[in-house]
């Protein structure tokens, strides 16, 4: 029993003078060094250069060097695949000095990456920069100005159905299904733009899937869908109060809006459980908006149809909705040529297929008020408190 013990006190002996001597040569375990970049953005152009400095957060202990990464898709690289900028040299660190060291950052190629830091003489951490290098800094200008062109060609366009309503004291030949339709989409558009654009969260697990890529909602983006649910809105308080003529909401708007409802809730609840992710979940949003886009306008040209005329229904609301498509679909052409990236367009499916169908689906509408009903009785309104009533497409007095 003795030797026994005699033998677990050497081994503790041992053991204590193995870490002890570990100890001190390798001194004391230290937090990792931080460094910081000047800026966290940096948007160039090809064959242009930008200075940023990298600062260290307190001097190290000891001189140590650092070489730089190029995340292009879901891994850091001590190369790019496509040299978007200029290879950057490695950086030496001396000991308790904490100057910082500039870093001259040169475009090649139009694209995005982002650049991060390692070493392997010391733990270091970095936020990284996100770099973007683009064909023409001109270009973000103008797609900036494009994005806020078409927000106000489709506001416009909900303002004149309004005048229109106001005007006739009637809401007689515009289709409630029509806007029932128009109101589930903007609202899902907005809960969808809302949460990308302003949730970090589901930022952070955009950037996983799109590590290059920028968010693709706009600040104009979100300001038109605010604007589109108020105007939309709207529109129902005056199918409320004005003459309706009759019209009401059919089953079938009822079935599928209730559909696209339970299709939510449905998604709300896979995600809350983790089954997918809060990102995937709001995709859900962006395809009703797309499945109202594929319907919205069917029940506005059947009803023109029946009642072989476009009266009531404001066809300059159908114009501007035409030209706020194609500046749509324009300022994403324009975004992916000058960052080279055409995958881009379909990061946001919502966006690209909002304005490529609303372009086909107007079309319906112009060709029924200028070749089909171009010749139908126009409303005459006798006074503001009496509206005329449509019958086969003509205008007659009310009794």
């Amino acid at each position: 029993m003795a030797n026994l013990v005699d033998l677990q006190c050497s081994l503790v002996v041992i053991a204590t003078c193995i870490v002890g001597i570990h100890c001190w040569h390798t001194g004391p375990v230290r937090k990792p060094i931080a460094l910081t970049f000047s800026e966290g953005k940096v948007q160039l152009e090809v064959h242009s250069s930008e200075k940023v400095y990298l600062n260290l957060s307190e001097p190290a202990h000891r001189d140590f060097q650092i070489y730089f990464t190029y995340l292009e898709d879901k891994q850091p690289l001590e190369y790019q695949s496509v040299e978007i900028i200029k290879p950057l040299s490695n950086i030496t660190f001396i000991a308790n000095i904490s100057e910082a060291k500039q870093l001259n950052i040169t475009g090649v190629n139009p694209g995005k990456l982002v650049l991060g830091i390692r070493s392997l003489d010391v733990s270091v951490t970095s936020q990284g920069i996100h770099i973007s290098v683009v064909y023409s800094k001109y270009l973000v200008i103008i797609n900036q100005v494009i994005g806020w062109l078409y927000f106000a060609s489709w506001s416009i366009s909900f303002y004149t159905q309004i005048y229109t309503n106001w005007r006739r004291k009637s809401v007689v030949g515009f289709s409630f299904d029509f806007l029932a339709y128009n109101f589930i989409g903007h609202l899902s558009y907005l809960f969808f733009n809302v949460c990308v654009y302003w949730d970090a969260n589901v930022q952070s697990e955009y950037f996983v899937s799109h590590p290059r890529g920028e968010i693709p909602v706009q600040d104009n983006d979100v300001a038109f869908s605010i604007h589109a649910v108020t105007l939309t809105s709207l529109q129902i308080v005056q199918c409320l109060i004005y003459e309706r003529g009759g019209q009401r909401v059919s089953w079938l708007c009822v079935g599928l809006v209730t559909g696209s409802i339970l299709f939510s809730i449905g998604g709300l609840v896979l995600s809350i459980t983790s089954v997918i992710q809060w990102l995937t979940y709001l995709y859900f949003f962006s395809y009703i908006k797309i499945g109202v886009n594929l319907i919205k306008s069917v029940p506005q040209a059947v009803l023109n149809y029946r009642r072989k005329s476009c009266e009531g229904f404001n066809i300059f609301s159908v114009w501007f909705d035409i030209i706020g498509g194609v500046l749509s679909i324009l300022q994403m052409v324009m975004v992916s040529f000058n960052n080279d990236d055409w995958d881009e367009i379909f990061a946001d499916p919502t966006k690209f297929g909002l304005g490529l169908l609303t372009i086909i689906f107007d079309m319906i509408f112009i060709v029924q008020r200028y070749i089909l009903y171009r010749n139908s009785v126009p409303y005459v309104v006798i006074n503001d408190n009496t509206p005329p009533v449509v019958k086969e497409g003509k205008a007659v007095e009310p009794l």
